[in-house]
């Protein structure tokens, strides 16, 4: 038998391996979502049973009871502002059982974007497999909607940030970088469907720069093995494109010559990429035809031909950047597919080709135990406000995963196996349907995420829906919204609403009628409480859109990311409230325009 032989006989034994446990994968969905009520028991139990005797627990006195009637009646559901003074504690230095039985390995830094501010979710060596076992999960899902994954690599942008220590030691750092970082991702085993142009050293390097750069370089050394693109978010995603279209030239020189940029110092990044790269003169030729063209549209379809699709998230704030997206891709299916935070990975996209409007996930019962705080709506007021804010947090039945009802929404609440105990996420989902016991959900929102001047409220999709309204005005100037984000300036009486855009106009210059009709566009789009405000009461003062210079959005990033945000994790905010950022926006406007009139 030969070597060649002898090779391709192991590969099949490998690949038929990973084909059975892709199998087992798929199955495991069907049982838990079958069983989803059961398992949820049998998860809560297990939670308590391991945490009987922790600190946070015997505070109400729940005596190692497991059960669910006693779990309820006995624990009070929190927020981060309740857990805060354990979790201090834990960073600096206290290792009793507070939280959880088990260490904490680490605490986990939340992206802190919309907040303004970051947040330390304490984590187990368990809770980080329990994370890769929702990750496992992906590829075989995807293989029962697109063909010949296992043939080509996949060009992910994936990146990490300096981590920081606590006072007592432990390791903080943003979820992406946990898994990055740790031996699961570093040392997984063969699956060819699970191949990466980038090699690890080019992900591990923390030098946004040198990362970005090796990356696109080797992914486009090997720009025809390339099934499937992505990042973590659609701002990450546009920022590589962005880098791309400024640093072309420098990666053509590269491949052509077969040498790498003296501006990548790091030395195992070179090493790495200098095994991938070299002399190509005619692939250097082919992308710089294709990115002097004038147009850019289409961009990642012809650079990269075999593309499948696009794995990168476009819901909530994110779908904001579907058109431009869109633009650079030609159209490419876009596939949202799992739904996690710092505090639990949650949920799984089952149709991952669906359009990103129709994205829903389907929680796995065994990740953590679920409860949902039903949202209650008033009409005439924006947004959804819980029923414990409307009880003054006075106790409240949460619903149980199998009981929430189709249309309805709720705030997600979760009780982990590394400590958080009916912890409110924030995250207010709507049920979209079932797969077999489990509801799927939308992801609406983040909770209190809004504009507020007086008694008005507006929450982020209201915003976002105003926003789409506005922006039709621009449509016959070829002009389109590259970023946006939003103000509530009350520094003056009445307050009122800031728009900060950042446009691309291509030839006709738009007049300022045409802004004001986009900010008198916006009013109308929000609620009747602003409307009462701004024209009844005479509490808010016309809205204002300010453009702002190309790259301005850019820049709010840098700032973000010079905070300690990880560039994996950043989400513009569709509402800034930090001075600094306020101060950015403000010293790039162009122009500035307000509503000429009140809204209807």
């Amino acid at each position: 038998m030969t070597e060649a032989t002898k090779d391709g006989l192991t590969a099949q034994v490998e690949l038929d391996h990973v084909l059975e446990k892709n199998k087992k994968a798929i199955q495991f969905i069907e049982d838990v979502t079958s069983n989803a009520d059961e398992i949820q028991k049998r998860v809560l139990a297990e939670i308590l049973s391991e945490n009987a005797h922790i600190e946070y627990l015997n505070r109400y006195n729940l005596d190692g009871q497991t059960d669910q009637e006693s779990f309820k009646r006995l624990i009070p559901v929190v927020e981060y502002e309740d857990l805060q003074p354990d979790i201090e504690r834990i960073a600096n230095g206290d290792t009793s059982p507070i939280l959880c039985a088990q260490p904490i390995s680490e605490l986990l830094i939340s992206s802190g974007t919309s907040g303004g501010k970051s947040k330390l979710i304490p984590s187990t060596e368990e809770e980080l497999e329990r994370r890769f076992l929702l990750s496992r999960l992906l590829m075989p899902v995807m293989n029962r909607f697109v063909q010949g994954l296992d043939k080509g690599k996949a060009l992910y942008f994936q990146f990490v940030r300096s981590e920081s220590y606590t006072p007592g030691g432990l390791v903080a750092r943003p979820v992406l970088t946990s898994l990055y970082k740790s031996k699961q991702f570093k040392d997984k085993p063969y699956d060819p469907y699970n191949i990466y142009t980038s090699p690890i050293e080019t992900i591990l390097c923390l030098d946004s720069y040198q990362s970005i750069y090796s990356q696109l370089l080797c992914g486009l050394c090997q720009n025809k093995q390339v099934v499937r693109m992505g990042a973590s978010f659609a701002t990450s995603f546009l920022r590589v494109i962005q880098f791309l279209e400024k640093n072309w030239t420098s990666l053509c020189n590269d491949i052509r010559t077969g040498t790498l940029d003296a501006r990548i110092t790091d030395h195992l990044v070179r090493e790495a990429v200098m095994k991938i790269l070299n002399p190509d003169p005619e692939l250097a030729d082919f992308v710089e035809n294709e990115c002097s063209r004038d147009s850019w549209e289409g961009i990642i379809n012809r650079l990269w031909p075999n593309t499948k699709y696009l794995q990168v998230i476009m819901t909530g704030t994110m779908s904001q950047y579907t058109p431009r997206v869109n633009y650079y891709s030609n159209g490419l299916p876009l596939a949202s597919t799992i739904y996690a935070s710092s505090e639990c990975f949650s949920g799984l996209n089952l149709n991952p080709l669906c359009k990103p409007s129709e994205v829903t996930y389907t929680l796995i019962p065994t990740l953590a135990y679920f409860e949902f705080l039903p949202m209650h709506c008033n009409d005439g007021v924006a947004g959804c406000i819980s029923m414990l804010e409307l009880l003054n947090k006075e106790k409240q039945d949460l619903v149980d995963l199998v009981d929430v009802e189709l249309g309805q929404e709720y705030e997600l609440v979760v009780t982990t196996y590394a400590g958080l105990y009916r912890y409110r996420v924030g995250d207010v989902l709507r049920v979209a349907g079932f797969k077999n016991k489990a509801p799927q959900f939308y992801f609406v929102r983040r909770k209190n995420v809004i504009l507020s001047i007086d008694a008005d409220k507006t929450n982020e999709v209201e915003l976002q829906n105003a926003v789409n309204n506005a922006i039709k005005h621009l449509e016959p100037f070829g002009a389109s919204l590259i970023g946006y984000t939003s103000y509530a300036d009350a520094s003056s009486i009445p307050g009122h609403y800031v728009l900060y855009w950042e446009i691309c106009v291509y030839a006709t210059p738009i007049p300022s009628l045409v802004f004001e009709a986009c900010c008198l566009a916006v009013e109308e789009s929000l609620n009747s409480v602003y409307h009462y405000c701004r024209f009844s009461d005479e509490s808010i003062a016309p809205l204002e859109i300010k453009i702002v210079e190309t790259g301005t959005f850019d820049k709010l990033m840098d700032y973000a990311l010079s905070l300690g945000t990880s560039m994996s994790q950043y989400k513009t905010p569709l509402c800034v409230k930090l001075t600094p950022m306020v101060e950015l926006l403000n010293s790039s406007v162009l122009s500035n325009y307000f509503s000429p009139k009140c809204p209807k």
